[in-house]
């Protein structure tokens, strides 16, 4: 058993979870064990209590407690990833170079793991090394049922830069959906605040973003400005319609609750549309019926950034999964209908 240890953060690892950079300094300790290192007021940083997912920077200082000798009890065996996994993992990837690496996320697969969660893209990371010592980074997120482009970092450096313009909103995101009914105007924006609405049991089950008038955030505790742009591409009469949206602030469920907010839910959107087909007044239900699948419609169709390493700008598009192709065959949509920046007059 080591004894207290004082580490300096070095210029190099800044901007970097204290559980990641943990683990790459003591390797046979788990993340459990941090987490109740972290709970406890063990693991402080500059003398304070932090979280796994508190992000250090150069020059602090992190108090280690004593911690298992490696030789004395080994790290458990870190489950390997299976052939299957890994070809279908890496079968997603729709843009790699030295530095960035782009997945097109299948719906279903989540970002990371959470409640009874172990399969997730963050899991399935030791695949996409291609030849790399380490695991590519993390540096946004989508939803485990939305499909689409999803990022990651090849490099510390890399991942510092694309979190950094993750953050300060220095990227663009342009998403794809098949919404209930037709919204209109065509082309518009949606400023309502958003508030989490608890849910209930152990974990929250049922847990939703409700949008409020924009007035009333701040009054309401929690509350938060969203702002959406979107534009109603084709209808299929008055019953559905393609849109594109594209978020100017990153809430959770933002897309989902602002299109159901305006009573055109995101087709099968359970949670914020409902499961019925009738339009009751306040809005459609978020499904069509017939052969149009009950997956989610949404879909990150397209990312852009500036490069970490070439300050160059890079976008990135991703073709529709399987269900939503369905769908838009089934209208007589192809996805070389739609302009690449629908959004180039409210710019």
């Amino acid at each position: 058993m080591s004894g207290v240890q004082m580490i300096t953060v070095g210029a190099d690892d800044g901007d970097q979870r204290l559980d990641r950079w943990l683990r790459r300094m003591f390797p046979h300790v788990g993340q459990g064990r941090i987490e109740k290192m972290c709970r406890k007021g063990e693991l402080r940083v500059d003398g304070g209590r932090v979280k796994a997912s508190t992000r250090l920077e150069p020059g602090q200082t992190v108090r280690v407690p004593p911690l298992p000798d490696a030789d004395h009890k080994p790290a458990d065996p870190k489950p390997r990833v299976s052939e299957a996994d890994a070809k279908m993992i890496q079968s997603c990837v729709i843009y790699r170079d030295d530095h960035v690496l782009a997945l097109n996320k299948p719906s279903g697969l989540p970002v990371q793991g959470g409640s009874g969660q172990s399969r997730h893209v963050d899991s399935l990371s030791e695949a996409l090394r291609f030849g790399y010592d380490e695991n590519p980074r993390l540096v946004h997120r989508l939803d485990k049922d939305t499909s689409g482009v999803l990022v990651m970092a090849r490099t510390r450096e890399a991942a510092k830069g694309l979190t950094a313009a993750f953050r300060h909103r220095n990227t663009r995101k342009i998403y794809w959906a098949l919404v209930a009914g037709v919204p209109t105007p065509y082309l518009g924006e949606i400023k309502t605040g958003l508030v989490k609405a608890p849910g209930h049991g152990k974990h929250g089950e049922g847990e939703k973003m409700i949008a409020i008038h924009p007035s009333e955030v701040d009054d309401t505790p929690g509350a938060k400005r969203a702002h959406t742009l979107y534009a109603t591409l084709y209808r299929v009469a008055g019953r559905a319609s393609w849109v594109a949206m594209e978020p100017v602030t990153g809430r959770t469920h933002q897309l989902r609750a602002h299109m159901a907010g305006m009573g055109h839910p995101i087709i099968g959107d359970g949670k914020y549309g409902g499961s019925g087909q009738e339009n009751l007044g306040d809005g459609w239900g978020a499904q069509l019926g017939g052969i149009i699948s009950k997956k989610l419609h949404l879909h990150a169709r397209r990312l852009s950034f500036e490069h970490p390493a070439t300050r160059k700008p890079v976008t990135i598009t991703a073709p529709l999964p399987d269900h939503m192709k369905d769908s838009w065959n089934t209208f007589g949509w192809t996805e070389d209908l739609a302009a690449d920046d629908p959004f180039e007059e409210l710019q």
